[in-house]
C-alpha cells in the first residue's frame, strides 16, 4: 500500500435521540427479550474505518500494519480488518487527540439504533427484504467474494449510514453477556462491567446473512484479529459542538 494519503476527519451523520425496541423475539436467545431503550443523540461515521483512515494512525506510531501484505485487503478504500478491539480503541484515542473531539466505539445500543434507521422492528438496515432477494446479493454476500469490498458501493440506510449489515463485523465498546437484555438499563445501556468477550455487530463478507439483521449479536475475545472484523467510530462530543 504505497499510495500517499492525507488525514481527513470521519464524515459522520446525526442519529437522533429516541427510544427504540432493541432485540428480536424471532432471533437467537441472546437477542431476547426485546426491550425498549432510550439512546441519546450521537453522530456515527457513515463508513467503517478504511485503510486510508487507519494509515495515518500507523504512521504516527500506533500499531503494526494489519493485512496490507494481502492484495485482497490492501485497497485504500476497503475497511481496515484484522484489528483487535484494543487496537480499535487505541485508534479512537488517537483520532480524539488529533481532532480535539471525543471519538469512540459505539455501544451495542447505539449501533442497533443506527442500523434500524428509525424503522421500528425492521429486520435489516434496509428493511425486511432478505439479503438473497437484493440485487447485489451475489456480489456482496453470495459466496463469490473472498475479501471485503471498497466502502460505499451499496445503498445507505435511512440515516445515510453505509454497510451496517455487510462487509465487516464491527467492534462495539460493550463487554458481551448473552443474558444482558434481561437486566439492561432503560437509558443508554453500556453493557456489563466485565467479561471475556467484546460485542460486535453487523454481517461480513464471510458470515453474511446470519449476522446481517439489525438485532443480531456476535462476540469474540478482544485480542483476536480476524480478516472479517473491522470497526467504525461514533462521537457525542461532536453533537454538543454543533
Amino acid at each position: 500500500m504505497s499510495s500517499p494519503v492525507t488525514f481527513s476527519e470521519p464524515h459522520c451523520v446525526s442519529i437522533p435521540g429516541d427510544s427504540f425496541l432493541m432485540g428480536c423475539e424471532r432471533g437467537r436467545d441472546e437477542e431476547k427479550p426485546p426491550h425498549r431503550v432510550w439512546v441519546d443523540e450521537f453522530r456515527m461515521a457513515v463508513f467503517p474505518v478504511r485503510n486510508r483512515d487507519y494509515r495515518p494512525f500507523l504512521e504516527a506510531g500506533g500499531q503494526p500494519p494489519p493485512l496490507w501484505n494481502d492484495p485482497n485487503f490492501d485497497h485504500l478504500d476497503q475497511p481496515v480488518v484484522a484489528v483487535s478491539w484494543f487496537e480499535a480503541a487505541k485508534y479512537c484515542e488517537w483520532l480524539s487527540a488529533v481532532t480535539g473531539r471525543d471519538y469512540r466505539l459505539p455501544t451495542e445500543a447505539e449501533w442497533e439504533r443506527a442500523a434500524r434507521g428509525g424503522r421500528e422492528g425492521a429486520l435489516y438496515p434496509w428493511g425486511d427484504e432478505a439479503p438473497h432477494a437484493r440485487p447485489e446479493y451475489m456480489k456482496r454476500w453470495g459466496g463469490q467474494v473472498n475479501s471485503t469490498l471498497p466502502v460505499g458501493g451499496g445503498v445507505p440506510n435511512a440515516w445515510g449510514v453505509y454497510e451496517l449489515g455487510e462487509n465487516v463485523h464491527e467492534w462495539c465498546s460493550d463487554w458481551f453477556d448473552r443474558q444482558y437484555y434481561a437486566n439492561s438499563p432503560a437509558r443508554n445501556p453500556q453493557g456489563p462491567d466485565t467479561g471475556e468477550r467484546r460485542a460486535s455487530r453487523g454481517g461480513s463478507w464471510r458470515h453474511h446473512i446470519k449476522f446481517s439483521r439489525c438485532a443480531a449479536r456476535s462476540s469474540i475475545p478482544p485480542s483476536f484479529q480476524y480478516a472479517d472484523y473491522g470497526f467504525r467510530v461514533v462521537s457525542t462530543d461532536a453533537v454538543e459542538r454543533e
